[in-house]
């Protein structure tokens, strides 16, 4: 029961503190992503290090990873220009140049997990700041550059709406393993009535909110409608890859940051496949409707 309730408490005081900072300012959502960014990155090469036995440059890592966000934050709202990235640029020669002067039996393994770590990690909390501040076109009588704070808020709610809904569904009705291999306790029921869930979510939302500005009605609910469905599909895959990242280096847990719900990566595994997909899709309907 003790467990129960600390897992409760920390749950919502962490979907708090994301909605919160969300929908508060463009500034705090900056802060809040770039700090959780650099956190997420230092535990993964925490984990890497710990039970592949590597010698990953955790310091220079997370450093880069939150250097990334703010950089793609600052190019995209248009206060700086490309060489912004000139410096993440440096940092990433400098992970892999350095190993020439270590001995080290593991250098490709270090090689690849320090890669990893910005492709994993970095590379879709970045892709966060394209999927917020977006250039609207001007069939959507908006500003060019807006801070639309909707995109990954529903992406948010989408994800745990969906969790929510393949945990009472698969307790429920579960029968048949998903993905056996990886995650044995997943099922197709599970998955399924976490989509319609999420899918009923999106609605809800497309009641409310608009696509973008004069995008609304029957357009606005299938626009939506196809996000979630991208979030639950995608989000599915993120939360499998790090449970077979996570097998293989036999721990349970990636941390135990957040009291009740282990660490920042088991927080966000879903989110890192499902960040880069809604990204594809938001721009890919935007240009649609511009045309």
């Amino acid at each position: 029961m003790k467990n129960l309730i600390i897992r409760a408490v920390s749950g919502a005081l962490f979907v708090v503190l994301l909605v919160g900072c969300i929908v508060s300012h463009p500034y705090s959502f900056a802060l809040l992503f770039a700090v959780i960014s650099a956190l997420t990155t230092w535990e993964f090469c925490t984990i890497v290090n710990r039970n592949a036995e590597l010698q990953v440059n955790r310091f220079i890592a997370t450093i880069s990873s939150a250097y990334l966000f703010l950089a793609m934050l600052s190019y995209n709202i248009n206060l700086m220009d490309a060489t912004v990235f000139i410096p993440y640029l440096i940092s990433i020669m400098y992970l892999l140049i350095s190993e020439l002067y270590f001995d080290r039996k593991n250098n490709i393994y270090n090689w690849a997990f320090a890669l990893m770590s910005q492709m994993y990690v970095a590379l879709p909390f970045a892709l966060l700041c394209p999927l917020s501040f977006v250039e609207m076109p001007e069939s959507c009588f908006m500003p060019q550059i807006v801070y639309y704070y909707w995109y990954p808020l529903a992406l948010f709610i989408f994800l745990w709406s969906s969790d929510t809904g393949a945990y009472c569904f698969g307790s429920l009705l579960g029968k048949h393993r998903l993905f056996p291999r990886v995650s044995p306790k997943k099922s197709w029921e599970g998955s399924i009535g976490g989509a319609v869930v999420a899918i009923a979510a999106s609605q809800i939302i497309a009641t409310f909110i608009p696509f973008c500005a004069g995008v609304q009605g029957v357009h606005s609910r299938l626009i939506w409608g196809g996000f979630a469905l991208v979030v639950v599909i995608f989000g599915t895959w993120g939360d499998l890859v790090e449970s077979l990242l996570k097998r293989r280096l036999g721990i349970k847990d990636s941390g135990n940051m957040i009291p009740g719900h282990g660490g920042m990566l088991d927080r966000f595994d879903s989110s890192l496949m499902a960040i880069p997909a809604v990204v594809i899709y938001i721009y890919s309907m935007v240009q649609y409707i511009a045309r």
